[in-house]
């Protein structure tokens, strides 16, 4: 059953799914989980101006990573950056289903975004997104010049299991002596692995988009064994030292089974010192930023985005026992 607190816009979308008949994620093939792309790549709406597109293959731990580089204009100064990491449960989707949402963020923030199509699991397990990563977020901070970044000003971010991957980046390079970054943009993030039993995944565990069933079928699908949920680098709320990180723009969906866990997260950085801006969306649902053809909310939320790279300051290097 559907909850009243969801938006109307929202609701039709989820009507919509239903009136489809496709199957859950966790009875679809690895293939047909990822056959879905040009219906979200539809969703997305009509990609907004940027002024230069790149494709490129950086190194990496395990080989190239594909990276794609979307320059907002042609100005002679330096841009701040997003090294963005794409949802998709460490699954499915690609550089290309979350283009329109990186064209919007460049476009609206004038900051450069660099998004990573890092490799995807079950043939590739945890930790190589995690490296992919990491390799990829070191390879612009090494290259800001060419790029025209300002490598003080250097964020990384990501929706769902994107949004894991930066946070647990952010602290890789806080423990790894940097790059150090200046913010983290944690979009509805996975931030415990362990699929536990909050007060969202209880409200909303069906019949939302995300299903507390696929979280399960995602986890098996990561990780190699349950208990790999147990390490900070694959559900990030457990680390036990969350000092020192970037400040964090944390955004989540109230009608979405990880909205607690985002909430969870967004307490522990505040405990910790960490500033944060934490906003949750009434009555959307998971993945909806990336629905800006469809959902007004999005592009609410892409705005917050792009005020908050416009804003950050130059990073400082952390310092913690």
């Amino acid at each position: 059953m559907k909850s009243p607190k969801l938006d109307p816009a929202a609701r039709a979308i989820l009507d919509m799914m239903d009136a489809q008949g496709r199957p859950p994620l966790e009875q679809l093939s690895i293939e047909e989980a990822r056959g879905n792309r040009e219906g979200m790549i539809a969703l997305a709406g009509d990609p907004e101006p940027v002024a230069r597109v790149e494709g490129r293959e950086i190194p990496g731990k395990a080989g190239a990573i594909r990276v794609r580089i979307y320059t907002p204009d042609e100005s002679s100064g330096l841009h701040p950056a997003l090294v963005y990491f794409h949802g998709g449960g460490w699954v499915i989707c690609d550089l290309d289903t979350h283009d329109g949402a990186c064209r919007a963020i460049a476009r609206r923030s004038g900051a450069v975004v660099v998004s990573v199509d890092y490799r995807l699991a079950p043939e590739n397990k945890f930790p190589a997104a995690v490296d992919d990563c990491e390799s990829a977020t070191r390879w612009v901070a090494a290259n800001a010049s060419a790029l025209k970044i300002d490598p003080s000003r250097i964020a990384v971010g990501g929706d769902s299991a994107g949004g894991n991957l930066a946070t647990v980046i952010a602290r890789r390079l806080r423990d790894g002596g940097g790059p150090a970054l200046a913010l983290q943009i944690l979009i509805y993030p996975v931030t415990d692995l362990r699929v536990t039993d909050t007060a969202s995944m209880r409200e909303f565990k069906v019949g939302h988009f995300l299903e507390r069933s696929a979280m399960k079928w995602i986890q098996e699908q990561y990780l190699s064994a349950p208990s790999e949920a147990m390490n900070p680098d694959a559900s990030p709320l457990l680390a036990q030292d969350l000092n020192g990180l970037p400040p964090a723009l944390i955004q989540t969906a109230e009608c979405d089974p990880l909205c607690s866990e985002g909430e969870d997260y967004a307490n522990r950085l505040k405990q910790a010192g960490v500033p944060v801006t934490y906003t949750c969306y009434p009555g959307m649902i998971h993945a909806f930023v990336a629905m800006r053809g469809v959902l007004p909310a999005a592009s609410t939320a892409l705005d917050e985005i792009a005020a908050a790279l416009r804003r950050m300051r130059p990073a400082v290097a952390a310092s913690h026992a």
